[in-house]
């Protein structure tokens, strides 16, 4: 990686991974019904694709999914989809990421398309936070409401860290970050929410209504 490069947010671009509309959100199952996840799963990259839409922050957005009607989603918003074949979340960022530098990146913002809290104004606040352009590089991490988990993870210059989602991942991405040299932020907030039990589903409504006012 390259830690001595500046830390740029003039150019960000948002890469949402989401695996697909019809297999996504497996573990609801006790909850809903295969017909109702469905309808959850396209409501919640609905909700992302319009916040990633109306951040003044957020230059460009690429969704990344083995699934051709995410893709197609995607493109009603103004928004790229990438249909990757290669298995595995951090592959498909990393396949999200190169387009969005190819495009012009100066920085990204990783945000799975499950996150229930999103809004253009929490996409923008987690930009304001990582401040100025500095040496140095920045990264930025909202953890998962376990602490353990990372829901949203802003990098600048783009290729200062892999990505690394999975089970431990905010640990992961803090020891990335400090490897290399960049200035690290932790955020919580509307975004640290998680629906993966009927229970985050019913306390993510509740939050959602909050936020929508």
């Amino acid at each position: 990686m390259e830690p001595h490069r500046l830390a740029d947010l003039s150019r960000l671009w948002a890469v949402v991974p989401i695996r697909g509309l019809h297999t996504s959100k497996t573990r609801l199952g006790e909850g809903l019904d295969a017909e109702e996840r469905v309808e959850l799963v396209t409501a919640m990259l609905r909700r992302t694709l319009r916040a990633t839409r109306d951040a003044a922050a957020i230059e460009g957005t690429v969704v990344v999914t083995m699934d051709p009607a995410a893709a197609g989603l995607a493109k009603e918003y103004g928004a790229i989809g990438l249909v990757e074949r290669a298995p595995g979340l951090n592959p498909a960022i990393e396949a999200g990421r190169s387009l969005a530098v190819a495009r012009g990146a100066t920085a990204i913002l990783v945000l799975p398309a499950d996150i229930p809290g999103v809004t253009a104004a929490a996409r923008d606040d987690l930009a304001d936070l990582a401040g100025e352009p500095a040496a140095g590089g920045v990264v930025v991490i909202v953890p998962d409401q376990h602490g353990a988990g990372t829901n949203a993870l802003l990098v600048s210059p783009p290729n200062l860290i892999a990505p690394r989602f999975g089970e431990g991942s905010r640990a992961a991405h803090v020891a990335a970050a400090q490897a290399g040299g960049a200035r690290l932020i932790e955020a919580d907030g509307p975004l640290s929410l998680d629906i993966d039990t009927p229970a985050d589903l019913l306390a993510a409504e509740t939050a959602i209504g909050a936020l929508d006012g």
